[in-house]
């Protein structure tokens, strides 16, 4: 048998036994399974990565300063660069955060971001997840596994060491934490999609796992409950649950996975909550339309990094291109996440076209479209065969006290040979990222 086959086999195993799974909810139901992993690495020359590594540090730059700019001056509205209207009826848009600066002035502390190679070998940027990124956990205890499976693989490889990634969340947290209080990551709990990332990132922060009801406030200030009802001060919380269900007294008082008043402690700057209130406008894929002006505006420069071709029917000529050219376009849904309402035009039939351009013209600030990149396959393994399928990159940028970028990321891929969707939600599978030191 192959050695890649065996080491693949033999990682997958020692992550099954070692728990590394992701819940996913279909039908009312939780289901957990593995991520499968992928022996055959993705690997990306220095040079090229530090191509990579300056536009994503240009970009999130810009986003954080679109953050504070939206909640605060709004000067980009003002100079008519982004529509109102469109920031406004965001649904990551918070009222509550006007006015509001976090400590450090950090809105997206841990932005991921989705990269794809196009065949021609241009990187585009396809998406911004700046609200509860996750996935980085993966290729850190799947590097873990093969260097005790296969100790020769990264010392005959001049591979970049990806073990620093807790140590830059570490010194991050460090940087923002408003009073030397305790760093805590707040799950939802174990049937959350991603409870092995959120115990394992705690393990290795050394950051303090806490569960809804483990913490509280007084006086302004957030308290971690201990044993026999102990209190110790915390000064942030990576949080791990959306916006809306963060504080019961602020947003939807149904929910049980919050900290009420929580938002209160937060505006007094007594709590850092990585990342921000509020940030979800700046990844709502309709303002995604807009980052490349947004580092023009607030930077100065032309971006490094492009976003794939977009369209947004709220203009006039976009939306007549989409209409005319829906059957060559990919549709996405604004408000739908992880892979779900995506769809290509080119695989629906006539009726169902004519469907979609009603849902378009009734709704247009719902929708985007995109032309279609066909972008770069890689080898997997199937079975004991190499063969070629659709792959994405999330990289990591942290932004603490400056804006890096870790040398390392998660690569998935799509195990159907005849899609684009490589999200795990979706079936797919991820492999190591290798980011060459020369």
């Amino acid at each position: 048998m192959d050695v890649l086959v065996k080491s693949r086999d033999t990682v997958n195993k020692w992550m099954e036994r070692f728990g590394v799974r992701f819940g996913v909810y279909k039908n009312g139901v939780f289901n957990e399974q593995l991520f499968p992993f992928d022996s055959i690495p993705r690997v990306i020359p220095s040079d090229e990565w530090e191509y990579i590594e300056k536009g994503l540090v240009q970009r999130v730059d810009a986003l954080n300063q679109f953050l504070y700019d939206i909640y605060h001056e709004k000067n980009i509205i003002k100079d008519g660069i982004i529509p109102a209207e469109f920031v406004y009826s965001s649904k990551g848009y918070m009222p509550e955060c006007e006015g509001v600066t976090p400590p450090a002035g950090v809105y997206s502390h841990i932005s991921g971001i989705d990269l794809i190679q196009s065949v021609d070998g241009k990187w585009y940027i396809l998406e911004d997840n700046l609200r509860i990124p996750s996935g980085a956990s993966y290729p850190m205890i799947a590097r873990t596994i093969t260097r005790k499976v296969s100790p020769d693989t990264f010392r005959q490889n001049d591979v970049a060491d990806n073990r620093n990634y807790c140590e830059l969340l570490r010194s991050m947290m460090k940087h923002v934490n408003p009073n030397g209080g305790l760093d805590v990551i707040l799950t939802p709990g174990r049937y959350n999609s991603a409870f092995f990332e959120h115990s394992y990132l705690a393990e290795k922060t050394g950051a303090t796992l806490a569960f809804p009801g483990d913490l509280v406030v007084e006086a302004g200030c957030v308290y971690y409950k201990g044993l026999y009802d102990s209190r110790a001060l915390v000064g942030s919380i990576y949080r791990r649950v959306s916006d809306e269900y963060l504080d019961p007294l602020a947003f939807v008082s149904e929910s049980m996975l919050g900290v009420p008043n929580l938002m209160e402690a937060y505006k007094k700057g007594n709590v850092a909550v990585v990342n921000a209130f509020g940030n979800g406008v700046a990844d709502d894929k309709g303002i995604y339309y807009f980052v490349e002006k947004m580092i023009q505006y607030y930077l100065e420069e032309e971006p490094i990094l492009h976003n794939a071709p977009t369209y947004l029917p709220y203009y006039e000529d976009d939306y007549k291109y989409i209409l005319d050219n829906i059957d060559k376009l990919v549709i996405k849904d604004v408000s739908e996440a992880g892979g779900y309402g995506v769809v290509f035009g080119r695989d629906l039939t006539s009726e169902k076209l004519e469907e979609l351009k009603s849902l378009i013209i009734a709704e247009p600030r719902r929708w985007i479209a995109q032309e279609v990149v066909y972008f770069r396959d890689l080898e997997i393994l199937e079975g004991e065969d190499r063969v070629e399928r659709k792959a994405d990159l999330r990289a990591f940028v942290v932004a603490g006290e400056d804006i890096q970028v870790w040398k390392s990321g998660l690569t998935r891929f799509s195990r159907n040979p005849h899609s684009f969707v490589v999200n795990s939600s979706q079936g797919g599978g991820f492999k190591d990222t290798w980011v060459m030191n020369s």
